[in-house]
């Protein structure tokens, strides 16, 4: 079966897991069915393709299959109404659906392959599917189209932890060369732009409603060096006073941009033990911090001290409004940062940041509404964002300047 040069670099590929999220076109089931019939080539193996629904994989790859080991004069017995493949090595080639994922458990398997997987139920693969290599020691082909940021996109990012077992693929609809280029310019003109770019260009594209829509992996995520982060004098930090959990967002700002090095979160805490993290992380850096506003009538220390007064006192310089700004407008410096409309980014994260960037990836409005969904969690590591940025850079400038308020406490 000939392969397109992308598909070959998959199928090279070394690691155990691979997982490809690629445009409509690409020959996605080409791929899989050839993955299929290489590894069943090999005796008395258990082969098994799973599709989101039984239905669909009897639709996408039962009769393509079927034709090509009969061709290759592979097959053995054929059953129709299980949708199963003996071949003549002993080797069995079995299509499932995992709209009932719990029937498939017990089977000990050699390979498997998950069609359009952002489509399955992630506990199909965590509780019945992974297990299922186990014994074996198996692996998997996951390909399709991503749906949004869901488990698809988690999976696809596994790599980053674990390279020698996983590896990742993102090939676009005109990577795979069976459309041509006049036909997506033809579907780009006719289809919203995220959903063009989901359908054809293989993108994670966003929740409904993402708060952050503005952050892209690939534009934003800057690695920085330890001794980097050692070496700056000044340290600007965004905090959220609450008690489970406090958080905390570290910047370093040069000139007109700002590097996310950090983050902190302690559940079950306060602003003091707060305080001491930061201090224990960057004990020379000078620190400005950007709280709450709230903070400065907000008291959670035993011996009353408000969380302003707090920081004061630790020797950090607070820099807050002295009446809260709209929380949109907050938002929108984030964006501006992440991306202006002139496609210029100046707000970088370091990838050790991972509950940041979950937090700019998953942070959504609550359905129908214009209100960001504190339930979610990520609203405590957004909002201590949100605090820094817009102090640093409001997206609206006043006409007057307003009335803030600025404490610097020095240490005796």
């Amino acid at each position: 079966m000939p392969l397109s040069i992308p598909q070959q670099t998959i199928v090279n590929a070394p690691q155990r897991f691979k997982v490809v999220v690629a445009g409509r076109r690409f020959g996605k089931t080409h791929l899989s069915i050839r993955e299929l019939c290489k590894h069943a080539k090999e005796p008395e193996r258990t082969i098994w393709y799973v599709a989101p629904t039984y239905r669909q994989a009897k639709m996408i790859t039962w009769k393509k299959l079927r034709k090509k080991l009969i061709e290759f004069t592979l097959a053995k017995k054929i059953n129709e109404t299980e949708l199963t493949i003996d071949l003549k090595n002993g080797s069995t080639i079995s299509l499932k659906g995992a709209d009932n994922y719990d029937s498939l458990r017990g089977i000990g398997l050699d390979y498997l392959v998950l069609d359009e997987f952002a489509d399955i139920d992630p506990e199909a693969w965590y509780e019945t599917l992974r297990p299922t290599l186990a014994d074996k020691q198996g692996g998997a082909l996951f390909i399709g189209t991503p749906k949004g940021m869901n488990w698809a996109h988690d999976l696809y990012n596994m790599y980053l932890e674990f390279p020698d077992e996983w590896v990742s693929y993102q090939f676009t609809t005109l990577d795979g060369g069976n459309v041509k280029p006049e036909e997506i310019e033809a579907a780009k003109r006719s289809l919203g732009e995220r959903e063009f770019r989901q359908e054809f260009m293989a993108t994670f594209e966003t929740f409904s409603g993402r708060i952050f829509y503005a952050f892209e992996r690939a534009n934003n995520l800057r690695e920085f060096e330890s001794n980097f982060k050692m070496s700056v004098r000044e340290l600007h930090i965004g905090i959220d006073f609450n008690v489970d959990p406090m958080s905390a967002a570290v910047f370093v700002k040069e000139r007109d941009q700002l590097h996310l090095i950090d983050e902190i979160r302690i559940f079950g805490s306060n602003t003091d033990e707060l305080v001491q993290e930061i201090r224990a992380r960057y004990p020379t850096q000078t620190i400005m911090a950007y709280p709450d506003p709230a903070g400065a009538q907000r008291k959670t220390s035993a011996a009353g001290k408000t969380d302003h007064t707090i920081l004061r006192t630790a020797g950090f310089t607070v820099k807050a409004h002295s009446v809260t700004s709209s929380v949109r407008d907050g938002i929108n410096a984030v964006n501006a940062k992440l991306r202006s409309s002139a496609g210029i980014t100046t707000l970088f994260i370091d990838p050790s940041c991972k509950y940041s960037i979950e937090t700019f990836e998953k942070f959504c409005y609550k359905e129908g509404t214009s209100q960001p969904d504190k339930d979610s969690g990520f609203d405590h590591l957004g909002d201590a964002i949100r605090y820094c940025v817009e102090y640093l850079f409001p997206i609206r400038q006043p006409l007057q300047q307003p009335l803030t308020r600025t404490w610097t406490h020095k240490i005796q």
